[in-house]
């Protein structure tokens, strides 16, 4: 079993594969989530290092909800990592859903990214 690839991370070297051809050297704002939590971070693959990152976990965020699960806190990830990319001056980005669909959480975070000011 030394060279078994599970089938999520086949998909996330699928996607990411397909990022890096095409995003000509933008910064990549990742998602990944889980049962209790969403995290996204903007990351500079050239320098190897994150830019900026938001979670379910921050302080004012677990203040306000109970279950950190919920496409009501994607929404509100998605609102303070914009705002923390225009503090850092990054507004391109290409967005690495990882292996997960276009949907629920995910596409909740996209969309208030989008709102809040990142284009991809």
């Amino acid at each position: 079993m030394g060279n078994f690839i599970s089938l999520n991370d086949r998909r996330k070297q699928r996607n990411r594969s397909a990022l890096k051809k095409k995003s000509a050297g933008k910064l990549r704002l990742s998602v990944f989530r889980s049962g209790k939590h969403i995290y996204g971070q903007i990351i500079d693959d050239t320098k190897g290092e994150t830019v900026t990152s938001a979670s379910s976990l921050d302080s004012e965020v677990k203040a306000k909800f109970k279950n950190g699960g919920t496409k009501e806190v994607a929404t509100i990830v998605g609102k303070i990592i914009a705002e923390k990319a225009k503090k850092e001056g990054v507004t391109n980005v290409v967005f690495d859903r990882g292996g997960y669909i276009y949907h629920g959480r995910v596409k909740s975070l996209a969309e208030a990214a989008r709102e809040g000011g990142l284009i991809f």
